[in-house]
């Protein structure tokens, strides 16, 4: 598998629950429709919290960590490829100047190395 991560923000004046409303109510089935050779498509919403009890948390960078699968490299670059045609560009920015704060996406692909910890170990020789 390969794996793109995107790190998006919200624009101002937008709140979270708006942008979580948007994102997942019309910018998902967006996303859905131009990534047909997708895997997986995981958003992860962060909430920031403090360390200390009482205090407030700090404003984070970021909103939501999206995720989206392709089986290799090669889907992930034509998949990437599609999505710079000029209709399709166009649509996406669109959509995504409506909830985004698009001058701090942060894009990425990702190489995972997982360890296997001792609590895995030992639920592979129960099983």
């Amino acid at each position: 598998m390969f794996k793109s991560v995107f790190l998006l923000k919200r624009k101002p004046g937008t709140t979270m629950e708006e942008f979580r409303a948007y994102y997942e109510t019309s910018h998902r089935m967006l996303g859905e429709r131009v990534l047909p050779t997708a895997e997986r498509y995981v958003r992860r919403y962060l909430t920031p919290f403090s360390p200390d009890p009482g205090a407030l948390a700090d404003e984070q960078e970021f909103d939501v960590i999206t995720e989206i699968w392709f089986k290799d490299r090669a889907t992930f670059e034509t998949a990437i490829a599609s999505l710079g045609e000029p209709a399709t560009a166009q649509e996406i920015m669109e959509d995504e100047q409506r909830f985004m704060d698009r001058s701090r996406i942060r894009l990425f692909t990702v190489e995972e190395c997982e360890s296997v910890l001792q609590g895995d170990q030992e639920s592979d020789h129960s099983a």
